[in-house]
């Protein structure tokens, strides 16, 4: 089968297309014939060798997330799997390829009405977002900055607090961003790039203060901020696509009352699985969509990740598997 190997760690480049032997499920587990497969920021982080994660052992398939239809079960799997088009999560590695293994515990089925390439959008992040907002308890006509708005999370967090009638500002790097952002139901976007960019987000709570902030960059973005939050506020931090922490003096915290949530917990395997059911029965409903910016075949995969790290894609990134093996 065709896959995308990394040998080395670098820059886009040591991701190379190659021939690899098929792999078999072990037993629990499945084979999956990939259409999709995710492709995030992290995993950029991880093929450079230098991002805030310890380096995995070479060589190896990138890839923690695809979609597509089970071709074979190993033993002690229900054969009537085989069929059944499903997303799921890859444990770490191997999705970047034609054929993927997954443990049938972690597979997800697609509803009908579900586009695939929408699931597979939705398998990392629709989960992660709905974790987010439910823990952040949010309420109507709060204010809410989401940063990295026009993201893979932060768009479905724009929608999830819009429906709840908050006022969400959306934080985004860059002024090509703010149409896609409103059109997701934000009542304001602001460029994080450009200085002054906090002003605007106090002009639009009139004075008063965010209610919450959704941190999801990091670093300077992430520390200003919390500046900006009432006191009372919270934030639930999950992520630093600046490549650090926001640097946030606790004292402070404490003196204005500032909650901090989304930093130690994590749902179960079985939790997780149920929010990703959740997503894609809102997404069959009409309620929650990606915003799937791009997609690069296979063989593109280095061209994929040197735009993300360009900040130059919009939403989610999807590599697409013309795959032989289908059907």
């Amino acid at each position: 089968m065709r896959a995308v190997v990394m040998e080395e760690f670098g820059g886009p480049e040591v991701l190379r297309i190659r021939e690899v032997p098929d792999p078999e499920p072990q037993p629990g587990q499945v084979v999956v014939a990939v259409a999709y497969a995710s492709i995030t920021f992290v995993e950029t982080q991880v093929r450079s060798g230098r991002g805030p994660f310890s380096r995995p052992g070479l060589p190896r398939v990138p890839g923690n997330g695809v979609g597509g239809r089970v071709v074979a079960v190993g033993s002690g799997v229900d054969p009537v799997l085989v069929g059944t088009i499903v997303v799921t999560t890859t444990g770490g590695e191997g999705g970047y390829a034609e054929l993927a293994t997954a443990r049938a515990q972690d597979l997800v089925p697609v509803p009908e009405g579900v586009a695939l390439g929408d699931a597979v959008a939705l398998l990392a992040d629709g989960r992660t977002a709905l974790w987010l907002y439910r823990q952040a308890n949010v309420h109507r006509d709060e204010h809410v900055l989401v940063e990295a708005a026009a993201g893979g999370v932060g768009s479905l967090l724009v929608q999830l607090a819009s429906a709840d009638g908050a006022r969400v500002i959306g934080a985004a790097r860059g002024a090509w961003k703010a149409e896609p952002v409103m059109g997701l139901g934000a009542a304001a976007v602001v460029d994080y790039s450009r200085p002054g960019w906090l002003d605007r987000v106090r002009a639009v709570t009139g004075g008063r203060g965010l209610d919450l902030v959704f941190d999801g960059v990091g670093g300077a973005v992430g520390t200003q901020a919390v500046r900006a939050l009432r006191d009372g506020g919270r934030v639930s931090v999950y992520g630093m696509a600046s490549g650090t922490d926001a640097e946030h003096d606790p004292a402070e915290l404490r003196a204005r009352s500032i909650e901090v949530i989304g930093l130690t917990s994590a749902p179960s395997p079985a939790e997780a699985r149920a929010l990703i059911a959740d997503a894609l029965d809102m997404n069959a409903a009409g309620t929650l969509r990606p915003l799937i910016g791009q997609t690069f075949r296979l063989d593109q995969a280095a061209a994929a990740q040197r735009a993300i790290e360009a900040r130059t894609t919009l939403g989610k990134t999807l590599l697409t598997v013309d795959n032989p093996r289908e059907g």
